[in-house]
């Protein structure tokens, strides 16, 4: 068995058609159609309903693997010089739970994300219910000129979560979608409230990880610099080695620590 396989887990098909049958039951429909996912995801089981819902199903298992993901990204906070800021969930209902508040929150600062509909516990399953935007890309599908004319909105977006108390804590590629020409952030994370500082220097440092390969260490660092001041990118290049051993970020983080560097120094000189 492929090892994701079994770290994932698998669902009896019966309790999958139970939570169909309480979605229907949900939304006054005799039956819904559901669409599950290919994808290679690690802490759900994703799928759309009737072309209008996007839909998380979490298992136990999945909060286990979240468990130890969690582990993993504190020890590697703390080889950053930074205590651990992630933290895990007791539950599945836990953890759809977030999602949706950390969502809800989004929109209400003036984020753009998909619109939570509502999250729930189904046989012990948790089941949280999104907005789903039929026509989207991530960024990892967009070539580096519509890339680069993103970047201002990435930076602007995350530094109106930062500026209101909110951490993503997942920040890559496959958590930007873009849809109508907008810049949807997803599947942000929980981190510790008293370690904001150390999660927003973080997700900074993986914003910049996202773009360097894409743009240019020289563009990303500029726009970065438009939202943030020269210690906040100090900040975020203290964490640039954590990024880079993240499976998810490719980038030249000897490159990037050193633009960012010296544009600190510009902007204090």
């Amino acid at each position: 068995m492929d090892i994701r396989q079994l770290a994932r887990g698998t669902v009896p098909w019966d309790r999958l058609e139970r939570v169909a049958t309480i979605l229907a039951r949900r939304y006054d429909r005799d039956a819904v159609r559901v669409e599950f996912l290919a994808a290679d995801n690690w802490l759900s089981i994703p799928c759309i309903v009737d072309d209008e819902w996007f839909v998380k199903i979490v298992t136990k298992q999945h909060t286990r693997v979240h468990a130890l993901l969690t582990a993993g990204r504190n020890a590697g906070a703390l080889s950053s010089g930074s205590g651990g800021f992630f933290t895990r969930f007791e539950t599945p209902l836990a953890m759809v739970e977030h999602e949706y508040e950390a969502t809800q929150r989004m929109r209400e600062i003036g984020c753009n994300a998909p619109e939570p509909i509502e999250a729930f516990e189904a046989n012990g399953l948790g089941v949280l219910v999104l907005e789903y935007l039929p026509a989207f890309e991530s960024v990892d599908d967009l070539d580096a000129t519509r890339v680069r004319a993103l970047a201002p909105e990435l930076f602007a977006t995350l530094a109106t979560m930062h500026d209101n108390g909110l951490a993503h804590g997942d920040l890559r590629a496959e958590n930007l979608l873009v849809a109508d020409g907008d810049l949807y952030f997803i599947d942000a994370t929980k981190v510790l409230p008293d370690r904001q500082a150390a999660a927003r220097a973080y997700d900074l440092a993986c914003a910049l990880a996202i773009l360097e390969p894409r743009v240019g260490v020289r563009s990303a660092v500029a726009a970065a610099s438009e939202q943030y001041a020269a210690e906040d990118l100090l900040d975020a290049r203290d964490f640039l080695d954590f990024v880079r051993l993240r499976p998810d970020h490719r980038f030249d983080s000897t490159r990037l620590r050193s633009e960012l560097e010296k544009w600190a120094a510009l902007s204090e000189g």
